[in-house]
């Protein structure tokens, strides 16, 4: 009688490889052929001709060789496919009868109790909560339960047969508890526990077999979720009981806290206006106009932009007017809104090159403060170029001076702190053994505390504008810069960012272990107590805002001297906000369990670990000083670059748990 167990599909995957195999080495010898057959002699000799004679006849012969081992390759090959063949149709001729034959003997039995005599269990569709299908009466595992929809509970594990392993139960939905774990039969294990769904508990296992058999593990809890009973995770899983011989099942761990939320600044909801254009002084036939001072933002709303200062040039041959002055931002919206940038101050060009005076650029406008929780300084405007074009004058006029950059505005403080983390879900008890012998089930470990929050960052400070860049002709005169033909002015001052005092959020308390489950009264173990859970980690404070950068000074070029405007100085970092303090751990550790008349109790479990202090925020960055402008020329000195601000102090990290 025959024990061979064969499976086709891998009978078949091996003659595909010796196929490929064979191919290979057949294509080997057949290019090794040509140089080895016809081997040409080292020289006209006899002993080389008997060389190159020799080494010919070995190669014959390898042919030769190669060839039968070709034939026999090909047959062995071919044997190994036929035999997949065979098999694959004995499968199949047998699987037919055999289904026919299981499906009369289930039908009578399936017909009066609504189960199969042999076959398992049918699962449960994924959210729907149905329970599983109980297995066959005689063998057969219990179906696993479906998971359920949101609020709806895990479908219970199917019960088993005679012979055969209760069904799993299925995840509880958001809020739900997962399903309990299908019965074993008279012998077989239970079915684990579902998974809770958030904030709720894990399904407990099945019972073990009646005679033999160990109970189904508990299921594991929920994590904690927001607006979910109270943000607190589900608890484990009871570990079912065995009966007569078997160990208990195991209870599910706690479940993790909820995360505290990260706080964040209000994000602006529009930007206002922009303040209106100035017009030139030649629309005027007298003086530039400034620009208008940007529009101020309703409730959460950004200030508008500044408007650019009106081109200057000249009204007579007498005078030439200056640009106007670019407007300054508007002012930020209460509620987290960003203040409006300035407008960029306006130009200076002479429109005639007769009788002209030296031209001044307007200024940039400032840029506004950001308003709490949070808001950006508005940027400074760009100051306006000067352009003088050959004039002709006298007197050492014709000189050209641009606008100053406007300054950027404060950046707001935030006190928006983190959320509080959640506290984790309790382990759950450990099945007890059979009544005569086994190991009771360990009780589960309870649940980590969720982590704090982030606190929200203190607003940015705003950049300063540009000094304006001036092209000049002659000396300008009258003036303590009269020695020079072309003036770049200073950038503005970066704004300075804004503190934060939103600190991190608290870490959650780790939950309480399970108790063991007890021994069997003759002999078994005691199950060991489920170890406390550990603390959540601390939310890192709100970082500070960021300086603003220091606006390039203008440069400037052309004419006999000139001489680079001085960078704007950088904007300090706000100070970072506290980090918040860790969970406390889980100061309870479960009771090991009572242990058998022949065997020992089990260890009790231990206190989990204190959360971690959150990390303090961040100090804001400085920002840069901005470059001097360069100026053109052998005796023109450059701008000197602006000073860098000082950088923010981080916050204080929290307590540890």
């Amino acid at each position: 009688m025959s024990f061979v167990i064969a499976a086709p599909e891998m009978v078949s995957a091996a003659a595909r490889d010796l196929a490929e195999l064979g191919s290979a080495i057949a294509t080997a010898n057949a290019a090794a052929a040509a140089s080895t057959t016809s081997v040409l002699s080292a020289a006209s000799d006899e002993v080389s001709t008997a060389v190159s004679a020799l080494f010919e006849t070995y190669a014959h012969e390898y042919q030769a060789l190669g060839t039968r081992m070709a034939a026999f390759h090909d047959e062995f090959v071919r044997t190994l496919t036929i035999g997949a063949g065979s098999y694959a149709s004995a499968e199949a001729a047998n699987a037919s009868p055999l289904q026919e034959l299981l499906t009369a003997i289930n039908t009578p039995t399936r017909a009066l109790t609504g189960r199969p005599l042999i076959g398992n269990g049918t699962d449960g569709a994924p959210g729907t909560g149905a329970n599983g299908g109980a297995g066959g009466l005689l063998w057969g595992n219990g179906g696993n339960g479906g998971s359920g929809a949101s609020g709806q509970v895990g479908g219970n594990g199917g019960a088993a047969g005679l012979i055969g392993n209760g069904g799993s139960g299925g995840a509880g939905g958001i809020g739900a508890a997962g399903g309990t774990g299908g019965a074993a039969g008279v012998f077989g294990s239970g079915g684990s526990g579902g998974v809770g769904g958030a904030g709720a508990s894990g399904g407990s296992g099945g019972t073990g077999g009646l005679l033999l058999g160990s109970g189904g593990a508990g299921g594991a809890g929920g994590v904690g979720m927001a607006g979910v009973n109270g943000g607190v995770a589900g608890h484990g899983g009871s570990g079912g009981h065995a009966i007569l011989f078997g160990d208990g099942g195991a209870g599910g761990q706690g479940g993790t806290g909820m995360a505290g939320a990260d706080a964040t600044d209000p994000t602006p909801t529009g930007t206002a206006a922009s303040g209106s254009n100035g017009s030139s002084s030649m629309d005027n036939h007298g003086p530039a106009t400034n620009g208008g001072t940007g529009a101020n933002g309703g409730p959460g709303e950004n200030g508008g932009t500044g408007g650019t200062g009106g081109s200057g040039g000249y009204f007579s041959h007498v005078v030439s007017e200056p640009g106007g002055n670019g407007g300054d931002g508007g002012k930020a919206g209460t509620g987290g809104a960003n203040g409006g940038d300035g407008g960029a101050g306006g130009s200076a060009t002479p429109q005639e090159t007769t009788g002209i005076q030296n031209v001044y650029a307007g200024n940039g406008g400032n840029g506004a403060h950001g308003s709490g929780p949070g808001g950006a300084g508005g940027a400074g405007g760009n100051g306006g170029e000067a352009e003088a074009f050959h004039p002709h004058t006298d007197f050492g006029q014709g000189g050209a001076v641009g606008g100053k950059g406007g300054n950027g505005g404060n950046g707001a403080a935030s006190n928006l702190s983190g959320g509080h983390a959640g506290t984790a879900g309790d382990g759950g008890t450990g099945g007890n053994a059979g009544l005569l012998a086994g190991n009771g089930g360990a009780g589960g470990a309870g649940g980590t505390g969720g982590v704090g929050g982030t606190g929200a960052p203190g607003g940015d400070g705003g950049d300063g504008g540009d000094g304006g860049h001036a092209h000049g002709n002659l000396p300008l005169g009258g003036d303590p810069d009269g020695s020079y033909s072309a003036v770049g002015q200073e950038g503005g001052s970066g704004g300075q960012g804004a503190n934060s005092t939103g600190v991190g959020g608290n870490g959650g308390a780790g939950g309480v272990g399970g108790n063991g489950g007890n021994a069997g009264l003759l002999f078994g173990l005691g199950g060991a107590g489920g170890d406390a859970g550990d603390g959540g980690a601390g939310g890192i404070g709100g970082a500070g805002g960021a300086g603003g950068v220091g606006g390039a000074g203008g440069s400037a070029d052309s004419g006999l001297l000139n001489k680079g405007g001085n960078g704007g100085n950088g904007g300090g970092g706000g100070n970072g906000a506290d980090g918040g303090n860790g969970g406390a751990a889980g100061q309870l550790g479960g009771t090991g369990g009572r242990g058998g008349l022949i065997g020992v109790e089990g260890v009790d479990g231990g206190s989990g670990v204190g959360g971690r202090g959150g990390a303090g925020g961040a100090g804001g960055e400085l920002g840069s000083g901005g470059a001097g402008g360069v100026a053109t020329g052998a005796l023109s000195p450059n701008g000197d670059p602006g000073i860098d601000g000082v950088s923010g102090t981080a916050g204080a990290a929290g307590q540890h748990g």
